[in-house]
């Protein structure tokens, strides 16, 4: 007994029970369309009446649901009083294959709503006004037991049985019910196979803009903020020696935490879905002012340039400015010191960038080591995939490290 009527004292239960009935109670405004076709046909039998009236007010509960905001009501309202974790319709016109099975899933569940509704709420008020009458024989109210034709009345403490049976069966149903519609609702409220296609592909364009402004940061903040951390480190050391040097990293600094500000500025106002402008672009133009920083940092660094790379244009020198970025902040903040070479060799058929330093404990100013995330290589690794390109990196020789990358000319589309 006990857990039969624990189920009815949770809310989710007790809302899902009043959503059920509800819905066989909006359906009444559509009774007397229901009933013309019934009477005017008199001559028919009673029951064929009767069948009649039931198919033309399921085929107009049907037709209600065909409108498309009463689906969007009605799978809010199962949100809420069923606890099924339903997603908001797809906005927008219907899916191309929304004129078969899919179309009919609203209306099915309305039909079903209302079918389920009235079945629960008259077998359920019958088994309870069955459990509250019989104990006092109030509205003179009896029960009899009837088994191969023979009838015993129940009177006495039977009733108080029965009352207490009649009371568990309604508590049932009420359960029953919920749990029908809960389980009707992901199936016939859900997104159909074209809407979960158009949930999915929104979801992975998120998740790509995500990842794209993940490259963003780690490429500008993560090369600014090295720089900077050693460029701080050299003018603290040559502040009293040199203080033209000092004063030379102290601008350079500046320098490169302006274009991170402009970069970090446009990331954030992507994330908050505001009005940001445009993108910040870094080109091969602007490479050599990434070397100056390097230098202002205290690397030697011998660039290697050949080819027109004023013709890369597009896509493959944006693309190559953050993987020449990313390359040489690696070589700083891991290398041993020495000369990092960045060859850069523009073509017809694409461009070849390569960054080369030697490895070990860094020697000069700064700090022994940086912290890492890790996602450095696989990043550009991943970015130059998504371009078509070719992608090596790893030990060249005994003290040197190689980053090798070929990017194809139609990358500049």
């Amino acid at each position: 007994m006990i857990r039969g009527i624990r189920p009815l004292l949770r809310g989710s239960t007790y809302a899902g029970v009043l959503f059920a009935y509800c819905g066989a109670l909006a359906s009444l405004p559509l009774l007397p369309f229901a009933l013309l076709p019934a009477l005017s046909w008199r001559s028919a039998s009673e029951s064929v009446q009767i069948v009649l009236v039931l198919l033309v007010w399921a085929v107009l509960v049907g037709v209600v649901g065909l409108a498309r905001p009463v689906r969007r009501v009605l799978v809010v309202s199962a949100r809420r009083l069923l606890r099924v974790p339903l997603p908001n319709p797809v906005a927008g016109r219907r899916p191309s294959g929304s004129l078969g099975l899919d179309r009919w899933r609203t209306p099915l569940w309305l039909v079903l709503h209302v079918a389920v509704g009235w079945t629960g709420a008259l077998a359920s008020g019958v088994l309870f006004i069955m459990g509250l009458s019989l104990p006092g024989n109030w509205l003179g109210a009896e029960a009899r037991a009837s088994l191969f034709g023979t009838s015993v009345r129940v009177s006495g403490g039977w009733s108080w049985v029965v009352a207490a049976v009649c009371i568990l069966l309604a508590v049932a149903i009420c359960v029953l019910v919920t749990k029908a519609l809960r389980w009707a609702a992901p199936r016939l409220l859900g997104p159909s196979a074209a809407e979960r296609l158009a949930l999915a592909a929104e979801r992975e364009r998120l998740l790509a803009e995500r990842n794209r402004i993940a490259h963003e940061l780690h490429d500008s903040i993560g090369h600014t903020l090295t720089a900077a951390t050693i460029q701080a480190a050299v003018a603290g050391e040559t502040l009293s020696a040199d203080p033209a040097t000092a004063r030379a990293a102290m601008r350079s600094i500046e320098e490169s935490t302006r274009a991170a500000l402009e970069d970090l500025d446009y990331v954030l106002g992507v994330l908050r879905e505001e009005q940001s402008g445009t993108a910040p672009t870094r080109t091969l133009a602007d490479l050599p002012e990434l070397l100056d920083r390097l230098r202002h940092a205290g690397a030697v660094v011998e660039p290697e340039l050949s080819g027109d790379l004023a013709q890369v244009q597009g896509t493959l020198s944006r693309a190559a400015y953050r993987i020449l970025q990313e390359g040489l902040t690696n070589a700083l903040r891991h290398g041993a010191g020495g000369p990092i070479v960045a060859r850069v060799a523009a073509g017809p058929d694409g461009l070849d960038l390569t960054v080369v330093n030697r490895t070990g404990a860094r020697t000069g100013p700064g700090p022994g080591a940086f912290p890492t995330s890790g996602h450095g290589l696989p990043g550009l690794a991943e970015r130059v995939r998504l371009l078509h390109g070719e992608f090596q990196a790893g030990p060249d020789g005994t003290q040197h490290w190689r980053l090798a990358v070929r990017l194809p000319a139609r990358a500049s589309a």
